[in-house]
């Protein structure tokens, strides 16, 4: 007698490991990355403000603290600078922080719903779209879910490694931008709410985290202090709302906003309840009465009844607080804000998915990973036509399709022209314009952001124009040059102006290009 067909057990039926989750998130970078590179001229502004300001090691920036620039000059030692580098950055730094996003998922819940939690909100815009801007917001994402998972490691067990880590993760997350401060404010208000401030133990871990928070961020803290605070004077005039309607109004734009960033997990969530309601917890090839199913049957409950009062809060207060916080605090004193500023407000959304899913545990993975990858391509393919073919049909004139290469031709055949077998090592501009410029003419190429050195650091005071310097500004710039470029340029002995196309059906707009001659102080280089 022939032995017993043992039933089909469903793909996905054993707990993920890590492997796999790497793995996906691995095929999302690559996804986004590959696409935007191939239907993308240059990057996104910010993108192309990293790659400038990479051109040193800072203790910090004008506008900005320093690490997400840190990474991108070690990024560029190994890879130069290439346009997709901001796009590769953008998505690794974003898939790191859905890593965390699994790794607290963990802690408190079964890793097929840790692992559907992370697909959930890695569909959402600050994961997937706006993970293809490499900015201070995206470079952030994964200090502030590992200071997350951190957290509540630390508030769980108190043990001292977490809190001590969580210090210097905490740390690191000021080092990208000043606005950590508002999930700092979500963990005291857990503290409070938690009741476990009174416990006098937990004081002696808060105070190795804040001892080591201060180690990670004192050198920029002593580096503000000789440059006189610049960075927290560009935060403050950027919540400048110019009055109290202009604020009410931005304050609804940004409500709007953050419901469109979050409506693809609004829709993987929609397409979930559909698919569950014509197969409930039938896969494939499976009969709903196979032992498998006889064995694991789940629990009638959606997921989240089975998390602990205690993890509820935890998601909740440390999950919705910075949004909250922050549109409140907003309303009271009238300040300006921007979508992007909450881009890691909603790193836990893929938790509040667990509210609404329910079923067995294999199945419903499957079914949100193939879901969710979808979404994901649906999205990369869609964005990059948009941007790229359909711009170009259409005569669109944006950032994606700007004649980066064109510019960085008509540069080198002026500075060839005036100063011959001398290599073009300094572009004059602002930081869009100028930077378009210099990745296309070598990685050695820098840029003289504005003519000011308070600007440009990479640069000794005095020496920036030693060697001579290309100066450009174009009326499609954003906005108009600076005083000290247009001295520059009318001092320049050469200087013209050409037409330059933006995409094959676009407008045209003009370049106002200078030549700068060498000093006597430059010794000649011969061309690379």
């Amino acid at each position: 007698m022939l032995a017993a067909t043992p039933p089909k057990i469903p793909l996905l039926a054993h707990p993920p490991r890590g492997a796999l989750v790497v793995l996906c998130l691995l095929g999302m970078v690559a996804l986004w990355t590959i696409l935007c590179a191939i239907s993308h001229t240059a990057p996104d502004l910010d993108g192309m403000e990293e790659l400038v300001w990479a051109a040193s090691l800072e203790l910090g920036y004008t506008k900005h603290p320093p690490l997400p620039s840190w990474f991108m000059y070690f990024a560029t030692e190994l890879w130069g600078r290439p346009v997709w580098l901001a796009f590769l950055m953008g998505q690794l730094f974003s898939a790191l922080g859905l890593w965390f996003v699994w790794k607290l998922g963990c802690e408190f819940t079964t890793r097929h719903r840790a692992f559907m939690a992370t697909l959930l909100v890695s569909v959402t815009a600050y994961f997937s779209l706006r993970g293809t801007i490499y900015n201070h917001n995206t470079a952030q994402l994964w200090s502030i879910t590992a200071s997350i998972w951190l957290f509540y490691r630390a508030m769980r067990d108190d043990r001292l490694r977490d809190w001590i880590w969580l210090g210097v993760v905490c740390g690191l997350a000021m080092l990208t931008k000043y606005s950590a401060l508002v999930q700092f404010a979500a963990f005291f208000l857990y503290l409070l709410r938690s009741g476990k401030w009174r416990r006098k133990h937990y004081w002696l871990g808060i105070a190795a985290a804040t001892i080591t928070f201060l180690v990670v961020f004192s050198p920029h803290l002593w580096w503000l202090g000789q440059h006189h605070f610049e960075p927290l004077f560009y935060a403050d005039h950027s919540l400048q709302a110019g009055g109290r309607l202009a604020a009410l109004a931005d304050l609804l734009s940004f409500s709007l906003d953050q419901a469109g960033r979050l409506s693809p997990l609004v829709v993987a969530l929609a397409l979930w309840t559909w698919w569950y309601a014509r197969r409930g917890n039938r896969a494939a090839g499976h009969a709903a009465n196979d032992e498998y199913f006889q064995d694991n049957a789940p629990a009638t409950g959606r997921y989240f009844k089975d998390f602990s009062a205690e993890d509820r809060q935890f998601l909740l207060w440390v999950g919705l607080a910075p949004f909250l916080c922050t549109v409140i605090i907003a309303a009271i004193l009238g300040t300006r804000l921007e979508a992007s500023w909450a881009s890691t407000f909603f790193v836990l959304a893929g938790f509040y998915g667990l509210w609404w899913l329910r079923g067995l545990d294999a199945v419903q993975l499957r079914r949100i990973l193939i879901i969710t990858a979808g979404l994901q391509i649906t999205m990369a393919v869609g964005y990059a036509i948009a941007r790229g073919p359909l711009a170009d049909m259409t005569g669109r004139a944006s950032r994606s399709n700007y004649p980066a290469v064109a510019l960085a031709k008509l540069a080198q055949a002026h500075w060839n022209a005036h100063q011959p077998g001398r290599p073009l090592r300094v572009v004059v501009a602002n930081t869009w314009l100028g930077g378009n410029i210099a990745v296309h003419v070598s990685d050695h190429t820098q840029v003289f952001i504005d003519a000011s050195h308070d600007e440009s650091p990479w640069f000794a005071r005095g020496t920036a124009l030693q060697c001579g310097a290309f100066v450009a500004y174009s009326d499609k710039g954003r906005g108009p040059a600076s005083p000290a470029v247009l001295a520059l340029y009318a001092s320049a002995p050469w200087k013209g102006v050409d037409q330059v196309r933006w995409g094959p059906k676009g407008p045209s707009f003009d370049l106002h290009w200078a030549v700068v001659p060498a000093g006597p102080d430059c010794l000649r280089q011969k061309p690379r």
